[in-house]
């Protein structure tokens, strides 16, 4: 199921009314100096537990909000010192709670008396503090309400003979600058310019003068800019025409934008030199790992975000002269957060990147990373949107600060690399593990690998869990993404698993549940329910029935892979998926879907139509990609990057299965005959799988591996015996070992990844009874040898069961999870 936003309960007091002096914003321009009696609405939100208050209705466990405004008028009149500006009195009205309870207020201040044709300004801002801290400021909006203009906008002729009014409002949000001087809003003087801008314009859209309007605003920012290595300013502009419809209000446009937006007028030479770095000139290309972690909102989406800004630099700094490339992803976990337990579970992952900046502005990058995504300082170790951390630089070991091995407890604005409390923290060696497991920490000089082994986990600490997260295919219509990286899509749910697939590993800290996927062909010649429910009622009927039973996920597809199967072509399996999918959307907004597709252009069409999940029985290499070391270039490697682009662009969860082509043919293992006589299918599964997973994981651009699911493909190029290998030490598929021999000895490829295995109804089944009982048997009466291929599965440590008969095959899973699961004693 989804999970809900986070619930805080919110004290408020909403336009309390102030009259200050302030020297800046009134409607009439003063001598310089000369302060005016302004009156401002003051509305400040606080999150604070109602709970004890609630259940003793006194008044004493909460926030005394009467006390509160007697304070803040008592402070703030017209008898106060002259105040510099809105931003001057937002650090006085925090000044004022600093002497409270209160350690998180997000602030409000309007000028309702705002400078000429406009009908206000004012003041947005989030601070927080720790116990006995001072405030800190994480998020600054300023703002402009209502400005008028009379221009000439417009397609028509009377159009472009008469002005009309045109309404803006403009808003200057910023992450990591706080309430400093520096990046106070001269109201006045921003009002009069682009008062006097807009008017002078002509254009013929709406759209050209919102732009025109943000491109401005930008403009005055950057005039006033003192720090290239600010987060930038994001502006957002709503132009609306009162006049423009008879029967509606007005017609508008909104639009959000930053530097990176308009490349030809900010070319700002920026040479973002930290300490004697310059990057520019810095062409060597360094690797380092990187933790992340979030465990507010929407923890997924803040981790995508961050990931899409640190693969595009220039959306944070506004050049091109940073080089980052993501070329590796661990799995994903959920964790009990350390140190400070009471807050929300942490999503923990990690990464690898290749660089041309040198470890501090790495640091800087990532810290704006940190604030434009959404983080707010907080306790140290206490909850935020996204943490981004450098855990290893190279092979490294550096501390920039002044006295070294002392206290790590403040590390503000300072680096230790390697991370110092990497060695101590499972949620940062795990993930390092699924990629470095040999890499030797350079300062405990150990491998990975041996520090994760060695980790004393106490048994009352709860056990991680690997998680794929499934995206909300299409997003919400209101949905607002104000980011200048491609758009990353809100969570629909997510599934956990243990965070080893082996059933015979952690038999005390692992609890195995097996899903169950459906089975719905949109197909006249499928194998097992060919012409069943491939008209559109049939497969609506189909899929509430499956929902229904207790499947986790419901496959659509439109090509039959059996043996001899008609061709399709794109065009006619679009015409069977795309409306299926879409009808079963919009009756299910909350289930996953997904399409068993190989083709980009209806794996695209589907996700667009609301599946979240890419199965794929040729793993993204298409049609006659065996051998594999073939797949890498021709039709097969622009089918892999086509597919890889559209997994990326919409972080949707993958499913790849091990092939050779036709379902039929290639039936020979004999190149894998080092293991023995026995194992040699799921050797040539894991070397051939595997390497299609590599060029599909590591490298820029890469599917993050959090996403892959893999599926031996029982019943695919393998014989009896093969597929009965396959099943019966399927957990060996996915098992931490070896594989190759000689200098082709690597780690396994699949190693720790969810495993799919579909057996329903296959012709191995058949085959088997017909030797039992001499009689051939038609896919639709393998059900009950099904149940005793799911039951296997689920043995295995299967994270998923495809199946057609789903009531039915729910049943057995239920049974085989209540057999199988490992729970903690």
């Amino acid at each position: 199921m989804p999970q809900p936003t986070p619930r805080r309960d919110t004290i408020r007091i909403n336009d309390l009314l102030l009259t200050v002096p302030l020297l800046t914003g009134s409607i009439w321009p003063k001598p310089s100096g000369v302060a005016v009696v302004q009156p401002v609405l003051i509305s400040l939100s606080i999150p604070h537990n109602i709970s004890s208050t609630a259940a003793t209705d006194d008044l004493s466990h909460t926030i005394n909000y009467s006390l509160l405004c007697s304070a803040l008028r008592d402070s703030l009149n017209d008898k106060t010192l002259p105040l510099e500006s809105l931003e001057s009195l937002s650090v006085q009205i925090f000044d004022i709670l600093l002497g409270s309870n209160v350690s998180e207020a997000h602030l409000r201040i309007v000028q309702s008396r705002a400078p000429l044709n406009c009908k206000a300004v004012g003041v947005e801002c989030i601070s927080t503090r720790g116990s006995g801290m001072p405030w800190t400021t994480g998020y600054v909006k300023q703002f402009l309400e209502d400005l008028e203009c009379s221009v000439i906008v417009g397609v028509n002729a009377c159009e472009r003979e008469e002005r009309q009014v045109v309404r803006v409002n403009i808003s200057v949000e910023r992450w990591d600058s706080g309430l400093k001087r520096e990046n106070w809003l001269d109201f006045r003087a921003m009002t009069r310019l682009l008062y006097e801008k807009i008017t002078e314009t002509s254009f013929q859209t709406l759209e050209a003068l919102a732009s025109f309007i943000a491109e401005e605003t930008l403009h005055r920012l950057s005039a006033e800019k003192t720090n290239d290595l600010q987060v930038p300013p994001l502006v957002n502009v709503k132009a609306a025409k009162p006049s423009a419809i008879v029967f509606a209000s007005s017609s508008e446009v909104e639009i959000s934008r930053t530097y990176v937006d308009y490349p030809e007028t900010f070319i700002r030479g920026t040479r973002m030199l930290v300490g004697d770095h310059n990057l520019a000139s810095d062409i060597r290309i360094h690797t380092a790992a990187l933790a992340l972690g979030s465990n507010i909102g929407d923890r997924f989406y803040n981790i995508e975000l961050a990931l899409r800004l640190l693969e595009t630099p220039e959306a944070i700094l506004g050049t091109k002269d940073a080089i980052i490339a993501v070329v590796n992803t661990s799995f994903m976990y959920e964790s009990a957060p350390m140190y400070v337990t009471d807050q929300p579970l942490f999503i923990n992952c990690a990464c690898m990147i290749e660089t041309n900046l040198p470890p501090m502005a790495l640091l800087k990058v990532l810290k704006l990373i940190e604030t434009t995504v959404g983080r707010v300082p907080s306790v140290r170790n206490g909850p935020r949107a996204v943490d981004l951390d450098i855990i290893f630089y190279d092979d490294a070991v550096s501390d920039t600060r002044a006295t070294p091995w002392q206290e790590l407890d403040d590390l503000e604005g300072e680096l230790v690399i390697p991370h110092p409390r990497s060695t101590e923290r499972e949620f940062v060696l795990r993930p390092l593990n699924d990629m470095i497991p040999d890499f030797i920490h350079p300062r405990a000089q150990r491998s990975i690998s041996t520090l994760l082994a060695a980790l004393d986990i106490p048994p009352d600490i709860p056990s991680m869990h690997k998680v794929i997260p499934f995206p909300q295919c299409p997003p919400p219509s209101d949905y607002k993404f104000p980011h200048s990286v491609p758009l990353v899509p809100p969570t629909l749910t997510y599934w956990s698993l243990p965070s080893s697939p082996s059933p015979n590993l952690s038999r005390t800290r692992t609890n195995h549940q097996t899903r169950v996927m459906a089975t719905l062909n949109m197909t006249p010649d499928s194998f097992s329910d060919g012409a069943t429910h491939n008209t559109l009622p049939a497969a609506l009927e189909y899929a509430q029935r499956a929902f229904a039973a207790g499947a986790s996920i419901l496959d659509v597809g439109g090509f039959s892979t059996r043996p001899g199967a008609a061709f399709v072509s794109v065009e006619e399996e679009i015409a069977r998926v795309v409306p299926c999918v879409a009808a079963i959307r919009a009756g299910n907004a909350q289930l996953p879907l997904s399409v068993d597709t190989f083709r980009p252009e209806v794996a695209r069409a589907a996700i667009l139509a609301g599946a979240n999940c890419i199965n794929d029985v040729y793993s993204f290499t298409g049609q006659g990609s065996y051998p594999v070391q073939q797949s890498e270039g021709g039709d097969a490697g622009r089918c892999m990057s086509d597919m890889k682009s559209i997994a990326r662009e919409f972080a949707v969860p993958v499913v790849l299965m091990h092939s050779r082509g036709d379902a039929g043919e290639d039936k020979d293992y004999d190149a894998y005959g080092y293991t023995g006589i026995t194992g040699r299918v799921l050797e040539g599964v894991r070397v051939e799988l595997g390497t299609k997973l590599d060029l599909i994981v590591k490298g820029k651009g890469g599917v993050r591996r959090w996403f892959v699911i893999v599926d031996p493909g029982i019943g695919f190029s393998k014989s009896l015996d093969g597929n009965l290998e396959v099943l019966r030490d399927a957990a060996a598929i996915t098992a931490d070992l070896h594989v190759g021999t000689g200098r082709d000895r690597r780690p396994n490829p699949l190693a720790g990844h969810p495993q799919l295995i579909g057996t329903s109804k296959k012709s191995f089944l058949g085959v088997i009874l017909q030797q039992a009982g001499g009689t051939k048997v038609e896919p639709k009466e393998r059900g009950w040898a099904t149940a005793a291929a799911v039951a296997c599965a689920v043995q295995q440590g299967a994270a998923i069961v495809r199946v057609h008969d789903t009531r039915e095959m729910v049943d057995v899973v239920q049974v085989a999870n209540a057999l199988w699961s490992l729970r903690r004693d």
